[in-house]
């Protein structure tokens, strides 16, 4: 146990950026969820739901680690917003989910998705930094 403490520290004060707005967009998700259809709401709206949480709980995580462990659990989160942003595709095309609400969403998840690879090119241009300093 003692190992999991020294381990994590916590972030700065507030959240992350990042993470404040994919709360922000969940909070959209959960909105719109109640107005899927009950036939893709307990099945492709539950699958979504799951991975918005998922590449949650993997930010949130990463924003406790120490900087050389925090990349695998980023990695994490882009393969748990990918998979997210590809059944919000398929619920738009399947018609569970309107246009409008698709758009809204897939903007700002694309956008969650940049901010999400600078913090790993960050994690990395700061570890090759390292080693080359460390030569």
């Amino acid at each position: 146990m003692s190992e999991l403490n020294s381990s994590f520290k916590p972030p700065p004060n507030q959240f992350l950026p990042i993470i404040g707005r994919f709360v922000a967009v969940y909070r959209l998700w959960h909105g719109y969820l109640d107005h899927i259809s009950k036939k893709s709401r307990y099945t492709l709206g539950a699958k979504i739901d799951s991975y918005f949480l998922e590449a949650l709980e993997n930010m949130f995580i990463a924003s406790y680690l120490p900087k050389e462990q925090k990349l695998p659990c980023l990695q994490k989160a882009t393969t748990k917003l990918d998979l997210l942003k590809f059944f919000l595709q398929i619920s738009w095309e399947i018609k569970a989910i309107d246009t409008k609400k698709y758009i809204a969403l897939s903007g700002e998840l694309n956008e969650i998705g940049r901010m999400l690879g600078g913090w790993q090119r960050g994690i990395v241009s700061k570890e090759n930094s390292a080693k080359r300093g460390g030569e």
